[in-house]
């Protein structure tokens, strides 16, 4: 995972609402293609791209992959706005 795939996957508004999706409940991709009117090709990109970026992952039950958010990665990305915004070193 890095920092940049992690931002280009949250620059897009389609992938952030599959993760808000995602942090009610683990999905299949037909459970998440059926809230979105996008083709299964696209969906299937998404959770590519959101894979790669490391903010989901997947499991196998039965016949289907199940995607789950990764935490782990959120907790990065925050450290690092905390970072970014928080006080300089110089400063009281």
């Amino acid at each position: 995972m890095s920092l940049n795939e992690t931002m280009k996957a949250l620059a897009d508004v389609q992938r952030r609402e599959i993760l808000e999706h995602l942090r009610n409940k683990p999905m299949s991709a037909g459970e998440i293609a059926a809230n979105f009117d996008l083709s299964n090709a696209t969906v299937s990109y998404h959770l590519k791209v959101l894979k790669k970026a490391g903010l989901i992952t997947e499991s196998r039950e039965k016949n289907y992959i199940i995607y789950s958010l990764s935490a782990s990665v959120f907790e990065d990305v925050m450290a690092w706005f905390y970072k970014i915004g928080g006080k300089k070193e110089n400063e009281k």
